[in-house]
């Protein structure tokens, strides 16, 4: 397991070694004390999630705050995505800047999503698989989000708009400044 920092603070690429042979391969995705020697981040996972989605589906971008706010582990198990996050944290020296990177079933890579932050992903393939884990349990009425298409934030999505498939509540929510003024991070 390498870890390569991202231009956001505390975000990371984990790159997992694959050990690989006739009988397919091998990989550990996620090693604690490894992870804690190399970011200093002491992470508790307590869920897992999984989604199956179609080319063109966008979701996000979602984060939950308080004291329900969630670190994730993000990964593709089938498919490719563009995985997407926005550093909410007003103290951040990363604050309203946002990353983007594909994770596919290929490269083995996944991204690590500290409290804080805002997180959406679209299937760039025919279908994705995608998988998180978190280190809090998900809490409905502390869910908030930010529209996929904010000015503010100009996010490459890589699909035009028409070819994007959203949740109703996903089409409807606020901007990242109507977001940022009510933030408690």
């Amino acid at each position: 397991m390498k870890i390569e920092k991202t231009p956001l603070v505390d975000c990371y690429i984990i790159h997992d070694t694959v050990h690989g042979d006739q009988r397919g391969y091998f990989f550990e995705s996620f090693n604690r004390k490894t992870f804690f020697s190399e970011t200093g981040l002491d992470i508790d996972f307590v869920q897992d999630n999984q989604s199956k989605s179609q080319k063109g589906v966008l979701r996000g971008l979602h984060f939950q705050e308080g004291e329900h706010a969630q670190a994730k582990l993000v990964r593709v198990l089938q498919g490719k995505v563009l995985d997407v996050v926005v550093d909410l944290r007003k103290t951040s020296a990363s604050y309203g800047q946002t990353f983007a990177m594909e994770l596919t079933e290929d490269n083995h890579q996944q991204l690590f999503v500290p409290r804080g932050f805002a997180h959406g992903f679209i299937v760039l393939s025919e279908t994705a698989v995608f998988f998180y884990k978190c280190d809090n349990y998900y809490n409905k009425a502390s869910e908030r989000g930010i529209i996929f298409n904010d000015a503010d934030l100009a996010i490459d999505w890589q699909l035009p708009d028409t070819n994007l498939i959203l949740s109703e509540k996903d089409q409807f929510l606020p901007t990242f400044q109507e977001v940022s003024n009510s933030l408690k991070f």
